[in-house]
């Protein structure tokens, strides 16, 4: 089975077919699943953000899967899929574990190293977790990817290589400091942003949500106040600021609910906010689009520089640990079929020498084991370095070969520990 990645981003379509194309909630699990039990594919994972949706599976036919997966895709975002596909990329193998590493790392969002991604890839997992879709091949790789882009927030400084989306989107704002704010919504990126606007000087923040207790504690996390999600026309009146991301899949601020001007924030994907709203006086709208467009949090700089040679590092060593894993099997039938060898002769052995002694038994037994053990040592080191190479599983099979190893034999002793 191979790594399969297919899917679509801020930097191969337009935010409009990404608001579109997003699932979430029991369409998304759907997804998951109806991708799982593509013929084509073993295990399935679906990253659904903001800024993407990409499905990571391990596959037996790559053209075959590919097809299947855009196909799901379009029915799923009722996109038709010939509009699709000039949208989407593709990676396999090497190029997959290499764009899941960089993606969690934050090379690949719209602003540069936002550290929102690990928990969105974290929250993925954990959901084909539960929905039975994943194994052990993608989630060792998940679990791997997600180290690595936890190392290289840890040690990199990527964090300050471009602000978070909320931080981007508030550089547009001006001056923070003493507006009144309204938050909409209480999830993870709701919650950052009413802990930025309090880090900036916003000391009048209210949070409408639909689940009110949740909605309370994040306000009281900032020292603001809650209000029922009923509430958010009457605050919209009152507010300078409004950060919105809900999930909701729909308008739930329209241009008839705004009558002053004020500064709005659109997180979500779907939108939140109706654009007509531009079109009341004094009213400035950023969104996905607009943070894009503007640049902010783009710059490369030496931390991303020292991004891509940790994720250069990470990558070599896990196509390593792969390589020589496929070579495990082999060395273990090896072995295997060699202690039959041994516990054969030793019983023709014994059957002609019957009075041999326990302690004569027992030394004949050690010498035959110690020379097996000499003979098969330098092989199996050697084919475990050589299985790290390009084209390193050739040397397995050629051990195969020369042993007469049954092909089947691998696969039955893979979970036998060495």
């Amino acid at each position: 089975m191979s790594v399969l990645a297919i899917g679509l981003s801020h930097r191969t379509a337009p935010v409009a077919l990404l608001e579109r194309v997003s699932v979430t909630g029991d369409a998304l699990v759907k997804l998951l699943h109806d991708v799982q039990q593509d013929a084509c594919v073993a295990e399935a994972m679906v990253v659904s953000t903001c800024n993407r949706v990409e499905v990571y599976v391990t596959v037996d036919r790559f053209h075959a899967a590919v097809n299947a997966i855009s196909a799901l895709l379009g029915v799923h975002s009722g996109v038709p899929v010939e509009e699709l596909t000039p949208h989407l990329y593709v990676h396999y193998e090497e190029r997959a574990v290499e764009h899941l590493f960089s993606m969690v790392c934050g090379l690949d969002s719209m602003v540069v190293g936002e550290g929102q991604i690990l928990g969105q890839v974290r929250q993925a997992l954990n959901l084909a977790q539960r929905q039975g879709t994943v194994g052990a091949t993608l989630n060792e790789l998940v679990q791997q990817a997600l180290r690595v882009g936890k190392r290289a927030h840890t040690d990199t400084g990527i964090d300050q290589a471009g602000a978070s989306l909320v931080t981007a989107g508030l550089a547009l704002a001006g001056e923070l400091a003493g507006r009144r704010a309204l938050v909409v919504g209480a999830g993870s990126m709701s919650s950052l942003a009413a802990a930025t606007l309090a880090r900036m000087g916003v000391t009048d923040i209210v949070v409408a949500n639909r689940t009110y207790e949740r909605g309370a504690r994040l306000a009281e996390t900032v020292g603001g106040r809650a209000v029922e999600f009923s509430a958010v026309p009457r605050e919209l009146a009152a507010a300078d600021i409004v950060i919105t991301c809900t999930g909701a899949g729909r308008h739930v601020i329209t241009a008839d609910m705004v009558s002053r001007g004020a500064f709005l924030l659109d997180l979500a994907l779907p939108h939140d906010i109706d654009p007509e709203v531009r079109r009341v006086p004094g009213v400035t709208l950023v969104d996905l689009e607009t943070i894009q467009e503007s640049g902010i949090g783009s710059r490369e700089g030496d931390s991303v520089a020292a991004v891509r040679l940790l994720v250069s590092e990470e990558l070599n060593a896990y196509l390593d640990a792969e390589r020589a894993a496929k070579v495990t099997p082999t060395v273990v039938a090896l072995r295997s079929k060699a202690a039959g060898v041994v516990e054969s002769e030793l019983g023709r052995l014994l059957m002609r020498v019957p009075d041999l002694d326990t302690k004569a038994r027992d030394e004949v037994a050690m010498t035959v084991q110690r020379v097996v053990d000499k003979l098969l040592h330098e092989p199996t080191v050697r084919v475990k370095q050589l299985a790290t190479s390009p084209g390193g599983d050739h040397y397995a099979e050629a051990l195969r070969e020369l042993f007469n190893l049954d092909p089947k034999m691998p696969e039955a002793v893979r979970e036998v520990e060495l």
